[in-house]
């Protein structure tokens, strides 16, 4: 233990006064603040300002769909109604338009053709050529004005008003003033979210640039004579991991020092927390077991590599499930406690972004969280046990890549 004591006191010591960290510790939790908040305000204000084009021989129809969408919610758009008196004078004006949406000096977005009912009750059709099939933003807008001009034009033809219709239609004010204001709630857990994603990654990193760093100057054939390789892995991670915690350490602190000003408490509301002492708790406990989950195959990676190079061709091992858990996050936003959500997060390689998220989020049961944490463990005993033995080898390898033979026979050597 005094070994182990030794090498992690030194990682600490190193990495904790040096100005990137002190750099880190103030930039990091600054600039996923202004993205997350930043793109959530730009987001929440910015309106959908395409030019598009209605093709339609009811013009009163036309009218109503242009309204909508020049004075929607989140639509500021630029309509230009076209009316088609029969089937050739259509097909004339659409092949006008297709040639503005193929030519590169063209200013339309897209174009929508309405075609009239076949009988009185029914709907009419609708069919949208876009410039950019990928272009999905300018779609759901189409979609959703056109739902409310159909809906308006549907009360009014039941004998409703356009003061009642208006009325009804109006958008609902929620009162969240119990529990605080709901999207800057939701702000502070996307926050989190990659908060955790780039401590685990960068601290995971950190520790197989170390090893690497030790390889090159040959300071391990030295320190070895008189240290097990075990002692020394399990030094290197105590001791990254402990300037880990103390970055978070100070992030919190600063969260829970921050919560309490005038500021967080005109955006959140009076009374609430930005981020709880929950949360607080939780990110604590899932960073320390996320990073002992990619730490230790980060220290695999390093035994097994001879160069920054060489270690950035396997970074694939740890960039993978944190990118998995970046497209599992919409899910969750969607449904936290969904059948998907559950199973995701009780993934070691996923729980401590996912199950975290997800605390965040929604009530989880006391039983996921501890499942969570014993699967983490069990993976983490058995990464450990890998790690351990291609760490005893590979430290001391020198020149080419292993292959996967050459590290099976590592653990088999070892």
């Amino acid at each position: 233990m005094h070994n182990i004591w030794l090498i992690a006191k030194r990682e600490y010591l190193e990495r904790i006064r040096t100005k990137a960290f002190l750099i880190a510790t103030i930039l990091i939790p600054l600039f996923m603040g202004v993205f997350v908040f930043g793109s959530g305000y730009l987001a929440s204000r910015t309106r959908s300002s395409a030019h598009l084009a209605i093709l339609s021989s009811d013009t009163s129809f036309s009218a109503d769909l242009k309204h909508e969408l020049q004075t929607g919610k989140n639509s500021g758009m630029t309509v230009d109604v076209l009316a088609s008196n029969s089937p050739s004078n259509s097909d004339e004006i659409r092949a006008n338009l297709d040639r503005n949406l193929q030519s590169k000096s063209g200013d339309l977005t897209g174009y929508l053709v309405v075609t009239p009912a076949p009988q009185p009750n029914a709907r009419p059709t609708f069919t949208y050529v876009p410039r950019s099939a990928g272009d999905i933003t300018t779609e759901d807008t189409l979609s959703t004005a056109i739902q409310n001009v159909l809906t308006r034009e549907g009360l009014t033809h039941q004998g409703m008003g356009p003061s009642d219709i208006a009325a009804l239609m109006a958008p609902v004010a929620i009162d969240t003033s119990k529990t605080g204001d709901s999207r800057a709630a939701f702000g502070a857990a996307y926050l989190l979210f990659f908060l955790m994603y780039m401590v685990i990654m960068l601290y995971g990193m950190n520790t197989a640039r170390s090893i690497i760093e030790e390889k090159t100057s040959r300071v391990f054939e030295v320190m070895l004579s008189t240290i097990k390789p075990d002692e020394m892995l399990a030094g290197k991670i105590l001791g990254v991991g402990a300037v880990g915690i103390t970055q978070v350490g100070v992030w919190m602190l600063a969260a829970a020092a921050l919560g309490s000003t005038s500021l967080a408490t005109g955006v959140i509301g009076s009374g609430h927390a930005l981020i709880s002492a929950t949360q607080i708790f939780f990110f604590v406990a899932y960073f320390i077991f996320g990073f002992l989950v990619y730490s230790s195959i980060a220290a695999a990676l390093g035994a097994m590599t001879n160069s920054e190079q060489e270690l950035q061709q396997l970074n694939m091992f740890l960039v993978i499930p944190l990118a998995f858990c970046f497209l599992m996050i919409f899910v969750i936003v969607r449904a936290p406690n969904s059948t998907l959500a559950q199973i995701v997060s009780l993934i070691p390689f996923c729980s401590p972004l996912l199950m975290n998220f997800r605390i965040s989020l929604t009530t989880v049961p006391p039983w996921q969280i501890g499942l969570s944490f014993v699967l983490m463990s069990l993976t983490i005993l058995a990464i450990l046990w890998v790690a351990s033995r291609i760490y005893r080898v590979g430290i001391l390898m020198y020149g080419k890549k292993p292959n996967l033979p050459e590290i099976l026979r590592w653990l088999k050597y070892s």
